[in-house]
């Protein structure tokens, strides 16, 4: 009797394991591709990997807020500490996972001084990269702002703009499609890799800091779990880096 409880409780214990679902929130390229790569490996581990795919940079950390998703994987710390601030989360990162370069793009000029007086740039509209685009701006030299070093700038900061550009702040996911309808466009690589723009060819360009270290991220209350946590040795593990340096080819870079 005792060893057909002992049975049981083993095999009941096992279907537990082989049942452990974790749902996870990200954005297409490379997020997206990045889990599906670890997917195979984390099921052998008992983990059924489910793959949300979001287009935009709010709702995967709101899902994840109310519980919908277990975890999600799409943005730097930087990004994340704004949201929790102006949202009253507490969303906890778990692991850095790769860089991406952040660069600005033309379908109508090859270099920078070619930019004429008055050109449209499109900038992102969410206060960090708002911030992050109008540095790169100060840096090239077409703009001056207030303080350099403030990487949460507005355009309120700008103290000149000789070229007096007409800087339009959009959504991020539609950054990529408005390279051919103004003047220059900065784009999160992921949409550019998305859209079939080749990174190397950004006018403007920061190749990435380990401060944009790309993150899964997951909420106080589960960010020990068992399944969690395999999910981010997979992330950091060999295999995922040979992964992203093979795939893409240097236009993403491993953040471990």
């Amino acid at each position: 009797m005792k060893k057909a409880i002992a049975i049981l409780a083993a095999v009941v214990a096992f279907s537990a394991q082989a049942g452990e679902k974790l749902v996870v929130g990200a954005t297409p390229v490379p997020h997206a591709e990045i889990l599906e790569f670890v997917k195979p490996a984390l099921a052998k581990e008992g983990v059924d990997l489910d793959i949300k795919v979001f287009t935009d940079f709010i709702q995967p950390n709101v899902q994840l807020a109310e519980k919908n998703l277990d975890a999600n994987y799409y943005q730097y710390r930087p990004f994340l500490d704004e949201f929790n601030k102006s949202r009253h989360t507490n969303l906890v990162p778990v692991v850095g996972i790769h860089i991406e370069p952040f660069g600005a793009y033309s379908t109508k000029i090859k270099k920078l001084d070619e930019l004429k007086d008055g050109a449209s740039v499109a900038i992102p509209n969410d206060p960090v990269n708002t911030g992050r685009a109008l540095v790169l701006l100060h840096e090239a030299g077409l703009i001056k702002l207030k303080d350099p070093s403030n990487t949460l700038a507005t355009q309120r900061d700008i103290a000149e703009n000789p070229k007096k550009l007409k800087i339009r702040e959009l959504e991020g996911a539609l950054l990529a499609r408005s390279v051919s309808q103004v003047d220059l466009a900065f784009v999160f690589a992921n949409y550019a890799l998305e859209a079939g723009i080749d990174t190397n060819s950004a006018l403007i360009v920061e190749k990435g800091k380990d401060l944009y270290a790309e993150f899964l991220v997951a909420r106080p209350d589960n960010r020990e779990d068992p399944g969690l946590q395999k999910l981010a040795k997979a992330l950091n593990s060999p295999e995922v880096r040979n992964f992203i340096l093979s795939r893409y080819k240097g236009q993403i870079a491993p953040a471990f």
